[in-house]
């Protein structure tokens, strides 16, 4: 459930940018009547309106998120503020010059962003970021939690080189595709991976 929420976003950005894509007259028009004050010139283009629109729904959904989490007085992840903070950023800059190049980072940023925690932790201040998440729910030896700890700054690493292939590779319509299916996929497979691989470590008596 959590994964789904996290990802809720990423699925709304999709959904505008297609409905964008598929009605461009439309997407220009309406970019341009509620961004026009925002962007250089003040005026949206049919080309560049589906990525805009997206992005301001991608910034509200990643808004309502912490929004709701605060409501409900659950504690907000950092990853969360940091993520609020890269996609209004980023996102501001796409808007405002009219180019996805920005918002298009932003995936490898955060993934970046979230790699560089866990290994500064485990190398700098001897905490291992996964353990501290997962711990109470398995007992593993500290050399797993290490191997854990690394595979997942690993995946991190290649995530974000990877939405910069296809960014700048592929179309912005193929990007957006892997952005939701892509990332999404690699994820559940990486995470399943992982699953096989504690359950060959978890310590007696305890379960994953």
């Amino acid at each position: 459930m959590k994964l789904l929420f996290d990802f809720l976003p990423i699925v709304l950005f999709f959904g505008m940018f297609k409905y964008a894509e598929g009605h461009k007259d439309w997407a220009a028009t309406t970019a341009t009547d509620w961004l026009g004050f925002m962007v250089s010139g003040g005026v949206v283009g049919p080309s560049e309106a589906p990525v805009l629109l997206a992005t301001v729904v991608v910034i509200i959904a990643t808004l309502a998120q912490i929004l709701w989490l605060k409501a409900r007085g659950k504690k907000v992840d950092t990853m969360l503020w940091v993520s609020l903070a890269l996609v209004t950023v980023l996102g501001g800059a796409t808007i405002y010059f009219h180019s996805e190049n920005f918002i298009k980072w932003k995936p490898t940023v955060l993934y970046w962003v979230m790699g560089s925690a866990l290994l500064v932790g485990q190398l700098v201040f001897k905490k291992n970021g996964i353990k501290s998440l997962m711990g109470a729910q398995m007992a593993l030896p500290d050399a797993i939690w290490r191997v854990v700890n690394l595979s997942w700054v690993g995946f991190f690493a290649v995530m974000g080189m990877l939405n910069l292939w296809v960014a700048f590779t592929f179309s912005t319509d193929t990007w957006v595709n892997f952005k939701l299916f892509g990332g999404l996929g690699l994820m559940v497979v990486f995470v399943l991976a992982q699953a096989v691989y504690l359950n060959k470590h978890i310590k007696p008596g305890t379960t994953p």
